[in-house]
């Protein structure tokens, strides 16, 4: 197929550009190059790159044309962030989101596939949502994300796009932005610098290698069912503290390191996802949380030459404003 894959400068959407180039489709990627976007992490993925945003009409209309299908990673993902400040969230999820279909529809593209996160459901005690639980966003980056949700939805029924939705739990693995909890904890830990964990660091999350993500996400474009949602959660699921000590072991370090800090407004206090759904399409998850975690500290210690540059760049000033000191 002819892919657009917008956001795959990032985290996720770049390692989906590796899966989806190794089984031959043609991609053109759009991406504004934000301070979570980088080329490099595209090196080696063949492919049409756009320099624009999803909330440009022009921009997307250009990347677009003439693709089959479109999969839509771009996203403002940082929690934290969004508390700080909402616009941008707004404008990437929402009106962003409201672009791509618009232009879908006008270019008649095949197949639409969104993705989401598990925190549009928000938190939950015990068992996991399905793909039937309410929507029950609790920041702001959640609730735009249902926002954009809602719109796929919305344009599925109302102008019969072919559209699916794929909501995944936490993803961990190579090239996260280290604003996130195991790249942040990796590299604090690999520096020396104290480990900064929100409250009692007893928040549940469901892990989710980042391939395998990817993985599920193809599954749902190719086989996926239109108008309707697929959960993909991991097969683990740990507390953010028992992650942090385990980081430690892993890079030599002892718990002296660990500062509880102000717990996060709003925390959700746990997430899990029911895979069943997306499993029935032959998707299984083949990684979990010990071996991927391991692969993930291995990969930052072994490739100083991405990360550095970002640990001294703007980085540095978010982190002493978010946690009130500076990094080493």
């Amino acid at each position: 197929m002819k892919l657009l894959v917008t956001g795959a400068a990032g985290f996720i959407g770049s390692t989906y550009a590796r899966v989806a180039a190794a089984e031959g489709h043609e991609l053109t990627i759009l991406d504004k190059l934000t301070y979570a976007g980088r080329p490099e992490n595209l090196e080696g993925v063949e492919h049409r790159f756009v320099h624009g945003a999803i909330e440009d009409p022009d921009a997307v209309r250009d990347a677009m044309d003439g693709a089959d299908a479109v999969v839509n990673f771009a996203a403002e993902s940082h929690v934290d962030r969004s508390i700080a400040g909402q616009d941008p969230f707004v404008t990437t999820h929402v009106i962003g989101t409201g672009v791509l279909l618009d232009a879908a529809r006008e270019l008649g593209v095949a197949r639409f596939l969104q993705v989401s996160t598990d925190e549009v459901y928000g938190s939950i005690e015990s068992g996991s949502f399905t793909e039937s639980s309410p929507l029950n966003p609790s920041s702001p980056y959640s609730a735009t994300k249902a926002a954009g949700d809602l719109l796929v939805s919305a344009h599925v029924h109302t102008h019969g796009i072919e559209a699916s939705i794929c909501r995944g739990s936490n993803n961990y693995g190579p090239r996260q932005y280290p604003e996130k909890l195991i790249p942040l904890m990796t590299l604090n830990a690999l520096h020396g610098d104290s480990l900064p964990v929100y409250g009692d660091g007893r928040q549940v999350r469901n892990w989710l290698y980042v391939e395998d993500f990817a993985r599920a996400i193809h599954t749902v474009l190719q086989r996926g069912n239109p108008g309707e949602a697929y959960n993909v959660g991991g097969p683990d699921e740990c507390d953010n503290l028992t992650v942090v000590r385990r980081i430690l072991e892993l890079t030599g370090n002892d718990e002296s390191l660990i500062e509880h800090v102000t717990d996060r407004p709003g925390h959700d206090r746990r997430y899990s996802l029911s895979s069943d759904k997306v499993r029935a399409l032959g998707w299984e998850p083949a990684v979990h949380f010990a071996e991927g975690l391991e692969r993930t500290v291995d990969w930052y210690r072994a490739n100083e030459e991405w990360w550095a540059p970002i640990r001294s760049g703007e980085y540095r000033a978010y982190y002493e404003r978010q946690y009130g000191r500076a990094l080493s």
